[in-house]
């Protein structure tokens, strides 16, 4: 005798499982939908370092007079912005822009490396998703940054040029809008583009 509902009972169980299918990838697609909306924005200041003192025999220079001034500009300008990170690179001219800033705000310097970008971009993914985040760099590690942020491109900055301050916001969508504005005092204009040691 054979069953005459076999057949039936097996489309069934496609129609059931195929629909079952629908219901969890369109799940999927909502989580992933929601999941992006509610990725925060993030907020990165970006600075060159400050004025330094001219010494072409010692690569790790300090902040010259007019750095220090500079320095103390940004405690005036960003002391009550609402930063919840400073970077700076390795270098002392780096450390010491961002030094005033951080003793202000109570928060320790994060020390990256000038040559490794991506492990400045991991660490802010990490640990600072949706902050705002200070990073004093360098001439041409300022550009670098911004573009590996989903920015536009920019060129090194010139030599000469010390109050350039770019403040680059990352949307959910991982796309960067950057605003480029000059601060404190006004620096020394043309000077070329330069590529010394950052």
């Amino acid at each position: 005798m054979t069953d005459e509902t076999a057949e039936p009972k097996a489309g069934f169980r496609t129609v059931l499982v195929f629909s079952m299918l629908f219901a969890v990838l369109g799940a999927v697609v909502v989580f992933a939908y929601f999941a992006t909306f509610r990725r925060p924005v993030t907020t990165i200041i970006l600075i060159r370092h400050a004025e330094k003192v001219i010494d072409p025999n010692n690569p790790d220079v300090d902040l010259s007079p007019a750095g220090q001034a500079r320095a103390q500009e940004l405690v005036r300008m960003f002391g009550d912005a609402g930063i919840n990170a400073v970077y700076a690179t390795q270098f002392k001219r780096t450390q010491q822009t961002v030094k005033p800033l951080a003793y202000k705000l109570g928060l320790p310097v994060n020390q990256v490396n000038s040559k490794n970008t991506a492990d400045l971009l991991t660490q802010i993914k990490a640990q600072n998703s949706g902050q705002v985040i200070f990073i004093a760099g360098h001439n041409n590690t300022v550009p670098e940054v911004i573009a590996a942020l989903g920015g536009p491109t920019f060129p090194t900055i010139p030599e000469t040029e010390y109050d350039n301050l770019y403040i680059v916001t990352v949307y959910r969508t991982g796309k960067a809008k950057v605003v480029k504005l000059k601060y404190g005092t006004a620096s020394a204009a043309g000077g070329g583009t330069g590529t010394m040691v950052p």
